[in-house]
């Protein structure tokens, strides 16, 4: 998702651009091994180092403040790089193209919030410890996102990453919530569908990002285990027939 985070098989970055782990601490951050330069220029290797990376993730966060002001279809790569702090130069050093930043950007905020996800939750090792830390994630998440502000400036591109995030996220959260699932299913005597529980709390965040509660979120962990209960009760209900 955008802020935290929150995506399966990654497209090519683009000409030219090849994406790599940054290494420890900063997981979901590309890092180009080559770099084209605009007029298709003779192809330069770029070696991965804290520079890179702090650079890289300049520009990331430059792209976010971009998009969010004027939206994904007016962004400028001499607004990014001003506000960023880095000649052109330097931009085409590690992207090809406008395409291949938001490309790279939209994977960027995916892995990243897969990853807190990850770092925030997969330490809790009691089983409906980890439930609620994973709705308070959620909870949190609403709260602090700037999804809804980028769904305003540039829905078209906003509806595309979410399409982009969805099946990954899936899978992510089944293995987040692999020990609370094992739990349940030892308890009910049952193999519960983990996908369409994992799918249904999906959809549900992002129906909130879509169309915001009025009243506040204050409901929200409320919300969000009557719809894993039920969930888990259709589920049953299903297995028993």
């Amino acid at each position: 998702m955008l802020d935290n985070e929150a995506e399966g098989a990654i497209p090519p970055v683009g000409k030219g651009v090849k994406a790599e782990s940054t290494g420890k601490g900063n997981k979901g951050v590309p890092l180009p091994s080559k770099s084209t330069s605009p007029a298709g220029g003779k192809v330069r290797a770029v070696k991965p180092n804290r520079r890179s990376e702090e650079t890289i993730n300049s520009i990331l966060q430059s792209t976010e403040e971009v998009v969010l002001r004027s939206g994904a279809d007016r962004i400028s790569i001499l607004d990014v790089c001003k506000l960023a702090g880095v000649s052109r130069g330097t931009f085409y050093r590690y992207f090809s193209s406008q395409e291949d930043l938001l490309d790279t950007f939209s994977r960027h905020k995916r892995d990243n919030f897969h990853q807190i996800m990850v770092n925030t939750i997969g330490v809790v090792e009691d089983p409906e410890a980890r439930l609620n830390a994973l709705i308070n994630f959620i909870d949190d998440y609403l709260e602090e996102s700037r999804a809804q502000r980028l769904l305003m400036v540039a829905p078209e591109y906003a509806l595309g990453f979410f399409r982009r995030i969805f099946h990954d996220s899936i899978l992510r959260f089944q293995d987040t919530l692999d020990i609370v699932f094992d739990d349940w299913d030892a308890r009910l005597g049952v193999k519960l569908d983990r996908e369409l529980i994992c799918e249904m709390i999906i959809r549900y965040v992002l129906s909130e990002i879509l169309v915001p509660e009025n009243t506040g979120r204050r409901l929200l962990p409320a919300r969000v285990k009557r719809l894993v209960a039920s969930l888990i009760t259709g589920s049953t209900s299903r297995t028993r027939r």
